[in-house]
Order: C-alpha cells, then structure tokens, then sequence
C-alpha cells in the first residue's frame, strides 16, 4: 500500500517580516491516501477563513512531489496554515494527476 505525509507551515505577521515561518513540520507520516486527505484539510483552529488556494509543487501536474492547501487567515492571531502532502516517488504520473483531480474535487 502507498503511505503518504502531510507537513503543515504557520506563518505568522511577526515570521512573515522576517520571511520566515513561526513553526513547521509533520502532522503525520505514512498514512493510506484516505487518511492523508482527511489530515491535509484539517485545519489547527475553526477561526479561519477557509482554502485560499491549492498549489502543486510542479506546473506539470504529473511532475508534482507534493500539493499544498493554503488555508485563510486566523481572524484572532493573524497567522495563516498550509499543509501538504508528499507523493511518494514511486506513484506514476497518471496517479499524480488523480490525485490532484480528487483533491480539488473535495
């Protein structure tokens, strides 16, 4: 079975003058599909304004290692969540692109 990992990046006002992030790293790591999707559009608090945007790591879909979900702003602490999930090498470029056709699906 293929297993996924999905990594999140907080950016807050304060990291973001500096260009950099107040905090990142794994949520989960190797995790069936279903489980990874669930973990990428969970969010770390209910007091934001939703998906922004969603970005593979490649202009060639089939090409990309990871996609990202760039969550809205916390209306509280200003600061903004992304997590992505890590294709694993070995899954092929067709399946590359499901993935990115179901993820904007959901």
């Amino acid at each position: 079975m293929v297993k996924f990992s999905v990594t999140y990046v907080i950016v807050s006002p304060e990291s973001a003058e500096s260009g950099d992030y107040e905090e990142s790293g794994f949520i989960e790591e190797s995790l069936p599909l279903r489980d990874a999707l669930k973990v990428l559009f969970e969010t770390r608090t209910s007091q934001c304004g939703g998906i922004e945007c969603i970005e593979p790591s490649d202009s060639i879909i089939s090409n990309a290692r990871w996609i990202t979900i760039h969550n809205g702003m916390e209306f509280i602490t200003g600061c903004q969540e992304s997590r992505s999930i890590h294709i694993p090498e070995h899954v092929s470029a067709t399946s590359r692109q499901r993935i990115w056709h179901l993820i904007n699906s959901l």
